[in-house]
């Protein structure tokens, strides 16, 4: 799988890095502020939406809820360019 995306969220055009391991780790690397509590896909506290793009669960999908359109940055990795928004 080709890890070397781009990332587009507020404005801001970030390259994922795949040694980052999460879209998480690397939002948070390039000064982007996602509201967390866990980092397993457990609790949806990161959920942010998913306005373009693909992504890939790793270590399968979530055990928290996440809604059409939202995704869980603490335990995804982008599968293309993506578009977040973050509210």
């Amino acid at each position: 799988m080709n890890n070397t995306f781009i990332i587009t969220v507020e404005e801001q055009n970030i390259n994922f890095d795949p040694n980052d391991k999460t879209l998480l780790n690397n939002l948070e690397k390039n000064n982007v502020e996602v509201h967390y509590h866990c980092r397993d896909g457990f609790c949806g506290a990161c959920r942010v939406t998913l306005a373009e793009g693909k992504i890939h669960y790793p270590n399968g999908e979530p055990l928290a809820f996440v809604g059409e359109n939202e995704i869980l940055p603490c335990c995804c990795i982008p599968a293309s360019n993506i578009r977040l928004i973050i509210e």
